[in-house]
C-alpha cells in the first residue's frame, strides 16, 4: 500500500513538472515569435523607404533639358573632332578636346535613352520657341573648319568657352525646375565639369 502511494506521488510530481516545463516553453516562445514579427515589421520599413521609386517620372523641364542638351553636346563633339583633325594644335588643347568628346558622347546616349523611355521625341519641335544658349552659328563652324592648327586652337577655345557657358545656363535651369533625379544630377555634373573647363580654357587662351 505504501509502495503504491509512493508510485502515485512520484508520477503526479513528474507530470506536474513536465506540465510546468511545457507552459514555460510556450510562454517563452510567444514573446520570441512576437518579437521576431515585430523585428520584421520594423526592419522592413527602412528597406521599403530605401527602394527606388519606379514612378519618379519626369516633367516638362526634364524633357526640354534633354532635348536641348543633346544637340548642344553634339556640336561640342563636332567641334572637338574638327580641332583633333588638325596639325600643329597645342597638346593641352587636343587633350581638352579629347576629354570633352569622351565626356559628352556618353551623355548624349544617356539623355537619348531617357527621352525614349519617357515616350518623348529626341528632338525639340522647331516651333517650340526655345533657343539653345551658347551654340556656335554656321559661320563660326566654317571658320573653325577652315582655320590652320594654331589659329583653330585659339578659335576653338573662344567658341567652346561661350558654348560651355550656355550649357551651364541650361543645366542650372534643370537643377531649379527638373523633377527626374537622374536628369537633375546630370545638370549638377555639367555645371561642375564645365565651369572647371571654362577656367582651364581661359588659362590656355592666355598662353596662346
Amino acid at each position: 500500500m505504501n509502495t503504491t502511494l509512493k508510485t502515485l506521488t512520484v508520477t503526479a510530481a513528474l507530470a506536474a513538472t513536465l506540465g510546468l516545463a511545457g507552459c514555460a516553453a510556450d510562454s517563452g516562445s510567444a514573446p520570441t515569435g512576437g518579437g521576431s514579427m515585430s523585428g520584421m515589421d520594423h526592419g522592413s520599413s527602412p528597406m521599403t523607404s530605401m527602394m527606388p521609386d519606379a514612378n519618379a517620372g519626369h516633367n516638362a523641364a526634364d524633357t526640354m533639358f534633354a532635348q536641348m542638351m543633346i544637340p548642344h553636346h553634339a556640336q561640342a563633339v563636332e567641334m572637338s573632332d574638327i580641332v583633333l583633325g588638325k596639325q600643329d594644335v597645342p597638346a593641352e588643347v587636343t587633350a581638352l578636346a579629347t576629354r570633352i568628346k569622351e565626356a559628352q558622347g556618353p551623355e548624349i546616349e544617356k539623355m537619348t535613352g531617357w527621352l525614349e523611355s519617357w515616350g518623348q521625341p529626341t528632338m525639340m519641335p522647331t516651333d517650340s520657341g526655345h533657343g539653345m544658349s551658347g551654340m556656335v552659328d554656321a559661320d563660326g563652324m566654317e571658320k573653325l573648319k577652315a582655320a590652320p592648327g594654331p589659329e583653330a586652337a585659339k578659335l576653338f577655345l573662344e567658341q567652346m568657352i561661350m558654348h560651355h557657358e550656355g550649357a551651364v545656363e541650361m543645366a542650372q535651369q534643370e537643377i531649379g525646375a527638373g523633377k527626374n533625379a537622374e536628369a537633375v544630377q546630370l545638370g549638377r555634373d555639367i555645371v561642375t565639369a564645365q565651369q572647371a573647363e571654362i577656367a582651364e580654357m581661359k588659362q590656355l587662351l592666355g598662353k596662346l
